[in-house]
């Protein structure tokens, strides 16, 4: 049995391997960023040392007992727990396919490392989690293998501010947790640590992060409202529409909303999220009658041409800008200065 330590590469691996049948371990215990590994899901440990491999192939292996848990066989969904010993049983073929390179994780770390914050800015940080306001025409996550998001940007910042270290990155990977649109601004969350990850994205799925967004839209206002709806995705166009009726493939939906001004035939919504479905505030309130200014999707193309031509608005104006913690926190990103030109 050989022991994968943080920083060998397959060489190393495979230099010690005088057979066609090798096995080497993976220990929790033991690693420098053990907090970020204990705790984690047998799979998704696995993926982080043999990037590779299809999970497919994972749980192959794991039937066959070619992947086991201090000797016991595992399904891949186990929590683990500082000590416990991994052991995988591959070929040398096999081995060398699917492991991790580590001279190309050095050359992104360090490429992330030169990522300016474009516009990003850090409004809180702690050990566990980051808050930051993101600008507009920025995407929130990858969509694409080679995009450049406000994560990579933001694991940049970590590494410049000596937070996240080579050998945590071979470990763990900080995380954005929630999504904005490319073109919608504000609070993004961050997960530094698998504590603080798991526990943004367990706020975020049982909603007791509760989410407000700021939104310019077309009409007057004067009441509050808790709409109700169900929301269709069209894959092909990445379009939504809404209905006051459910089909077979709508999601329900909940939006509510508070006037906050109103002036010069628009006004400004401060907006509580309550479901999260892919363009849910834009498409709810386009149902409505109140698209949001310089929505190019869902909103209305004389407004929105009458606001590029007097005020030069290239983009939704949706600002995600105030969340609320459980456990009383409060965290607010103040308005882009166009809803002040306009203003608001």
């Amino acid at each position: 049995v050989l022991c994968l330590q943080n920083g060998d590469d397959v060489k190393t691996v495979q230099s010690n391997l005088g057979h066609a049948t090798a096995a080497f371990t993976l220990d929790v215990y033991g690693h420098v960023s053990e907090k970020n590994e204990a705790g984690q899901r047998m799979d998704k440990f696995l993926a982080k040392y043999l990037n590779k491999a299809p999970k497919s192939f994972f749980y192959k292996m794991m039937r066959k007992k070619n992947i086991t848990c201090n000797g016991k066989k595992v399904t891949g969904k186990e929590s683990l727990k500082k000590g416990d010993i991994i052991r995988v049983f591959f070929s040398e073929e096999t081995l060398t396919k699917f492991m991790r390179d580590a001279k190309a994780l050095q050359q992104e770390y360090e490429m992330l490392q030169e990522l300016p914050m474009k516009g990003l800015k850090v409004i809180y940080e702690d050990e566990d989690i980051l808050i930051a306001d993101k600008p507009y025409n920025m995407l929130s996550q990858k969509a694409r293998e080679n995009d450049v998001s406000a994560n990579e940007y933001l694991l940049g910042y970590l590494i410049r501010t000596h937070s996240l270290q080579l050998e945590d990155f071979e470990a763990f990977r900080p995380s954005v947790c929630n999504r904005l649109d490319r073109n919608t601004t504000g609070l993004l969350l961050m997960g530094k640590s698998l504590k603080g990850l798991q526990t943004l994205s367990e706020g975020l799925r049982e909603r007791t992060i509760h989410k407000y967004y700021r939104a310019i839209v077309a009409g007057e206002v004067h009441k509050s409202e808790h709409l109700i709806g169900y929301l269709t995705k069209n894959e092909k166009d990445n379009m939504v529409t809404v209905t006051d009726k459910q089909t077979e493939d709508s999601s329900r939906i909940e939006t509510a909303y508070e006037p906050v001004k109103v002036n010069a035939g628009k006004t400004l919504l401060e907006i509580h999220l309550i479901t999260g479905k892919t363009h849910q505030i834009r498409a709810h309130l386009a149902s409505i009658g109140h698209p949001i200014i310089g929505d190019m999707k869902y909103g209305d193309k004389k407004v929105n041409q009458e606001n590029y031509e007097e005020h030069k608005v290239t983009h939704q104006l949706l600002h995600a800008y105030r969340m609320e913690f459980p456990d009383g926190r409060i965290f607010c990103a103040p308005v882009p200065d166009i809803f002040v030109k306009l203003g608001f």
